[in-house]
């Protein structure tokens, strides 16, 4: 599915480039967020690299009328967009931050066109969410249909009661309630969609097709993405560091971004 006439692949992700460097870093946010949720992370970068920000269609300031239920029914849609960014700006040796869903977005984009990619770090990642035999993923095929049923029927309810849940840092409900507020600007229907194909998704075999070296960063405490589903992922990559956080939740780009930053400066450091 090709983006819509006038609409250049850079309108349609609401593509932003900053940055003194040369080498492009590329930031793909999760789940019912967009490019502003990396903030407190991205400009810590500037300084040496090139980098780029954009919303998934249906996600911030993103064109929505791109958005078709047929392209995006899979997370390969989303890889497609992010490999389009890439053409469109002719981005090589990329460094690809990628957090929650999007990181199986990523590793989707890595292997079909590994040519573009130096590096891939993946915040939170989660091959797949269901429990399946001897496969942790922290959530039974019950749980995912009442969460898809609670969706439904009442979104705007769901992203209050959950948001706080999700962020994992109840001493600070500012940062609870900045997420639920970040749900409730996704169009609903979008984020409904996009909800069941990302808890749905079962991308465990795709980890074996990433061939860039790639750091995989998991908070001590994370109801999305347990512990066993961060080492899943780092142990079915080729070549991976995995790094557990102090930070609990599952967003330390926002709950936790100095410890973040220090994590992915030291391993790309690590790895010149």
């Amino acid at each position: 599915m090709s983006t819509p006439k006038n609409v250049s692949v850079l309108q349609r992700n609401n593509v932003k480039i900053l940055g003194n460097g040369t080498q492009p870093m590329l930031f793909a946010h999760g789940y019912g967020c967009d490019q502003h949720m990396w903030r407190f992370v991205y400009p810590e970068f500037e300084k040496d690299y090139k980098v780029i920000l954009f919303d998934h269609v249906g996600a911030g300031h993103s064109d929505h009328n791109s958005y078709s239920r047929e392209k995006y029914d899979e997370l390969l849609g989303y890889a497609e967009d992010i490999i389009d960014i890439c053409e469109e700006l002719d981005l090589k040796d990329v460094i690809l931050v990628a957090h929650s869903v999007s990181c199986m977005i990523a590793a989707i984009a890595t292997s079909l066109k590994p040519s573009r990619f130096s590096k891939l770090i993946m915040i939170g990642p989660s091959a797949r969410y269901i429990n399946d035999e001897n496969y942790v993923g922290g959530f039974n095929r019950e749980d995912i249909d009442d969460l898809m049923e609670a969706l439904d029927s009442n979104y705007l309810g769901w992203s209050a009661n959950m948001a706080p849940a999700i962020m994992g840092n109840p001493d600070r409900p500012e940062l609870g309630e900045e997420l639920s507020n970040s749900f409730c600007r996704t169009n609903p229907e979008i984020a409904k969609h996009f909800a069941k194909v990302t808890f749905m998704s079962d991308n465990r075999k795709d980890l074996k097709k990433v061939s860039v070296p790639t750091l995989v960063l998991q908070c001590s405490q994370d109801i999305i993405a347990p512990v066993e589903v961060g080492r899943y992922v780092h142990e079915n990559l080729q070549n991976s560091e995995f790094q557990i956080l102090n930070a609990t939740g599952h967003c330390p780009n926002l709950s936790a971004p100095e410890e973040t930053t220090l994590a992915i400066k030291k391993y790309l450091a690590s790895t010149n």
